[in-house]
């Protein structure tokens, strides 16, 4: 039967993002959530949120929470789905086994789902009796057989499989992405939706809860276009037993390819969103990224906000070609990101990031050092794992301060006698220990007293503060240190040279 396409648009749009709960969310499952979410608050649709979860032996709650986790972080809210609810719970194919077997029941009594009892060994067997590539497949040769067969084959111990009947014709459909897509017939043989213990397949329940769940725009990964025809096969069923009155339209997205142009795998540990948040990506960035493997707001804008994403976003404009994921750029968009953050919540969002630098909970007066210290690396920052480096210095005492080997080794033979006379200038209590005040007082010292130029002046006063070669502005560290921990610290250099 003739069953046509949706044609929703606007509110009545209905995505869906359906991972099964498997290991670590990873950047290509977040793009696909991102670009659904995406277009149904660009259409003003909604987004139902499933979990695919029928393998007991690799679905995991951690890998639940973990999805749970990326989602919220990200910001990339649902409508309906779990842990929120909606009018098609439970929203777990675990828990959706009655529906799925009312389903089934209704499409072998309408013809549609017949027994099979072929094995892969028959399979190949015929194959090669007909002259055909015995790795080929089904070849449908069981959508007739009578009850007399049936139950030999069952005297024999056997238990059948359901398979769905194709329609012996051309499949074709447009993709949202692709365009004009056509699977000839015979392309699309037969296929198993139910295993012989009753179980039903992925190919099966992924289809009918989109049905049941009045999915109208299907936007998932290109590696799952072979199955198409069979889901388009497996609507017209439905729809003939009164499932469904339309096939929902289908967007098959880009690869997400990695170093090698090879499609980034999770085993890749920058396809891992969490090592991503480990290292400093804020949700602002790494969304704003993410969109743009495939999709791009302008040819010449690559930074934006949520809020932007979602007023621009079309399926339509998604490229088909496969995107990198490039580790360099996403760095770079993440710091355009940090440095447009308010300084007060940059701040705050440190935190996390200086570990045992601050006690747990951080001090008031810890934080009050952290409000000061942020905006002097703000500019200079692309990942929040960075403050660490850049920032712990400020939180230590003197004799916790490590100096790294490559900032020892930079040291030049002056650098005691420089440090001597910084640490005698800045003792003097005359001083007013103020940010001009300091840098006058070593200006006259260091460069116009030793003829030192600024960069030599500065850089061994930069390693006794932070142990570092490279550490955020020098005078207003000082000024943050107070008068008596930098003189210290300067001392305490001097004697390890």
């Amino acid at each position: 039967m003739s069953v046509p396409f949706s044609t929703a648009t606007g509110a009545d749009v209905r995505v869906r993002f359906c991972p099964s709960p498997t290991g670590t969310p990873h950047v290509g499952l977040i793009r696909t959530a991102l670009f659904n979410w995406a277009y149904a608050r660009h259409t003003g649709g909604r987004l139902v949120f499933r979990i695919e979860d029928t393998d007991a032996a690799r679905d995991s709650q951690e890998s639940y929470e973990q999805l749970l986790d990326a989602m919220r972080w990200l910001g990339i809210d649902w409508d309906e789905g779990v842990e929120t609810g909606g009018p098609h719970e439970p929203y777990r194919q675990s828990q959706r086994g009655d529906i799925y077997r009312g389903i089934i029941d209704r499409l072998v009594e309408a013809g549609h789902l017949y027994e099979s009892y072929a094995t892969a060994e028959e399979m190949e067997e015929r194959n090669r009796a007909a002259g055909r590539d015995p790795r080929q497949g089904y070849d449908n040769h069981e959508r007739d057989l009578t009850d007399e067969q049936k139950a030999a084959f069952r005297a024999e111990g056997r238990q059948p499989s359901l398979r769905l009947r194709v329609p012996d014709e051309d499949l074709s459909f447009d993709d949202l992405v692709r365009g004009e897509i056509t699977f000839p017939a015979g392309s699309s043989p037969d296929f198993v939706v139910v295993r012989p213990n009753g179980q039903p397949l992925y190919t099966f329940v992924n289809p009918v809860d989109d049905a049941l769940m009045g999915v109208t725009h299907v936007l998932r990964g290109e590696d799952l276009l072979s199955s198409t025809p069979r889901q388009i096969a497996l609507y017209r069923a439905l729809a003939d037993i009164g499932v469904v009155d339309a096939i929902p339209n289908f967007g098959h997205l880009p690869y997400v390819m990695g170093e090698g142009n090879k499609k980034l795998s999770k085993r890749d540990p920058q396809s891992n969103l969490f090592l991503l948040r480990e290292a400093g990506f804020i949700p602002e960035g790494l969304l704003n990224y993410l969109s743009l493997l495939g999709w791009a707001l302008s040819a010449d804008r690559d930074v934006f906000t949520r809020d932007e994403l979602v007023a621009a976003f079309d399926v339509a404009d998604v490229l088909p070609n496969p995107s990198r994921f490039d580790a360099k750029k996403a760095e770079s968009l993440n710091g355009d990101h940090v440095r447009a953050l308010d300084p007060a919540d940059f701040a705050q969002r440190l935190v996390p990031y200086l570990g045992d630098a601050l006690s747990t909970p951080p001090t008031e007066a810890e934080l009050a050092l952290l409000a000061e210290a942020a905006p002097l690396v703000q500019e200079r920052m692309q990942l929040l794992g960075e403050a660490d480096g850049m920032l712990r210095f400020l939180f230590l005492t003197t004799d916790e301060v490590h100096y790294e080997e490559d900032a020892l080794g930079s040291l030049r033979d002056d650098a005691h006698a420089t440090l001597a006379a910084a640490s005698a200038a800045l003792a003097d209590e005359a001083v007013p220990f103020t940010i001009e005040d300091v840098e006058r007082v070593l200006r006259e010292v260091l460069i116009d007293g030793l003829g030192l130029k600024p960069r030599l002046a500065f850089a061994p006063l930069r390693v006794a503060l932070s142990g570092r070669r490279i550490s955020p502005p020098l005078f207003e560290s000082m000024v943050l240190l107070g008068r008596d921990e930098t003189v210290a610290r300067l001392q305490r250099l001097m004697g390890r040279i």
